[in-house]
């Protein structure tokens, strides 16, 4: 007796088409080695990993200090694991991190020079393996399709994001932090 099923399906749970099964894998096939090539470049010369990188880009984007949130607004990273690499690049001497003076509870991140330095002697490296396995077979119009699609797919994902990535919810129900001292503010 036949079943229903193919071997990438489970016992209730309609398989994908074939075209799409392709796809997916085509994809995630793609960025495993796009990442792999751009993380394997960025130990080499920075001594750093991607998850570092991405914090560095961000703080060097920015031209300024960011929360920590803002960093993580960008960064598909547990909140824990994010704190922790903050940590090794403040360790390195790569940024450094402050109390946020208009809230305490917040973290401010600075790009220190060590870490602009570092992060300009890798950019061009980074921006060669990405042009070399990401853009080199596309042509214009190509990228502009390719780029409308990711963003409609990103778009969708983040409408949906795993709980580590989802905007902390204000707890009801806790006091009230006590007003600040006359004078502080």
């Amino acid at each position: 007796m036949a079943s229903d099923h193919s071997a990438s399906s489970a016992p209730g749970v309609p398989s994908l088409p074939p075209q799409q099964l392709a796809t997916y894998f085509a994809l995630m096939e793609s960025v495993s080695l796009l990442q792999h090539q751009v993380d394997q470049h960025l130990r080499k010369e920075g001594a750093i990993s991607y998850v570092q990188f991405q914090l560095l880009a961000r703080l060097a984007d920015a031209g300024g200090p960011l929360t920590m949130t803002q960093l993580a607004d960008g960064v598909v990273y547990s909140r824990s694991g994010l704190t922790y690499q903050a940590g090794l690049l403040e360790k390195a001497g790569l940024i450094t991190r402050d109390t946020y003076p208009d809230d305490e509870r917040a973290t401010l991140v600075t790009l220190t020079d060590d870490g602009a330095a570092l992060f300009r002697r890798v950019l061009p490296g980074h921006i060669d393996a990405v042009r070399r396995l990401l853009f080199a077979s596309l042509n214009d119009q190509d990228v502009q399709q390719l780029g409308d699609i990711m963003t409609r797919i990103r778009d969708q994902m983040r409408a949906h994001p795993p709980r580590s990535a989802a905007p902390r919810k204000r707890r009801t129900g806790r006091k009230a932090s006590p007003p600040a001292a006359a004078g502080t503010d």
